[in-house]
């Protein structure tokens, strides 16, 4: 029997164009298998339903995926108007139906009312958990948990097509928004019922899907080539601020101490932290108080 090489330990984050009908670990762990990577997270759940952008995060570059859960996002949506599903979207059964000949003055209106900031309820099919368990668990045995509503924001709702009952948007939203528990309250709004039939996360955090590869694409290409599409793991942190230490500086980083840093910086705010040679370090914030930082996530130098 043929030996199974040996795991790398690949650094890196790939944005990754999720097929329909896989679940997003079942997505990773196709890349994960590709790349023959150690260590690999994804950044965000997509529904198996829903494809498009989930960058996955190889090695160090999973220290920093935190900051891309936290991230607004792009999504375009299908709804069917008229049919309320157990589940939100097309995976589950009709279990109600309402009138279906809506106008575009009605659904236009309903989209304009759920722009902004806004209140939601998270759907029983989440993964959102409750002691210890994902709320779909609960769901499939028919039992329904009361959830608390969250504040979110719906940046814009633009309609791209209408012809009810059919009708497809592009939702710019902030994180911990529910795209199908949007299109259930916009039906609601105009008195009917509604559920997804197709989802596509087409951004998250600046990233594209433009951007993105397929399962398949990477699977024709050889292993210098898949890591030629890999981005540094700064990328996932490049929203934060910047600033340079000497040698001396970083190295107190990495053994656990605090540098002093006379520069006015924000307390407690977090900062990418680099060398002089440009190379990232990690991430440390400002304690004002005592004039120095301190480590919150570092690289590990055994690895880059």
């Amino acid at each position: 029997m043929t030996a199974k090489p040996a795991k790398r330990p690949v650094n890196g984050v790939l944005l990754l164009d999720k097929p329909e009908g896989l679940s997003s670990n079942t997505a990773l762990q196709k890349a994960r298998r590709l790349y023959n990577a150690e260590k690999a997270g994804h950044t965000g759940v997509l529904d198996p339903l829903a494809t498009g952008l989930l960058p996955v995060c190889f090695g160090e570059a999973t220290k920093f995926a935190q900051y891309l859960l936290d991230a607004d996002k792009a999504y375009t949506a299908t709804l069917k108007l008229g049919e309320a599903s157990s589940t939100g979207d097309a995976e589950g059964e009709i279990i109600a139906t309402a009138r279906a000949d809506i106008s575009l003055a009605e659904f236009q209106t309903a989209c304009q009312a759920l722009t902004g900031d806004i209140r939601q309820v998270p759907p029983m099919f989440s993964a959102l958990k409750h002691e210890g368990k994902p709320l779909y668990e609960y769901a499939r045995k028919g039992i329904v948990i009361e959830r608390k509503p969250r504040d979110i924001t719906i940046y814009a709702i633009d309609i791209t097509e209408f012809d009810a009952p059919k009708a497809v948007i592009d939702v710019r939203c902030s994180k911990g928004t529910y795209i199908r528990t949007l299109s259930e309250d916009i039906a609601k709004h105009i008195g009917t019922f509604a559920h997804l039939t197709a989802l596509r996360r087409t951004e998250t955090a600046g990233f594209t899907i433009r951007e993105s590869h397929t399962l398949e694409a990477l699977a024709e290409l050889n292993e210098t080539e898949r890591d030629t599409l890999l981005l540094p793991c700064d990328v996932l942190v490049r929203h934060l601020p910047k600033i340079e230490l000497n040698d001396r500086a970083v190295e107190m980083l990495q053994h656990g101490q605090r540098p002093r840093f006379s520069d006015g910086l924000p307390n407690d705010k977090p900062f990418r932290i680099y060398n002089k040679n440009g190379r990232f370090i990690g991430l440390a914030h400002y304690q004002a108080e005592i004039g120095r930082l301190k480590a919150l996530r570092l690289m590990d130098t055994k690895q880059v």
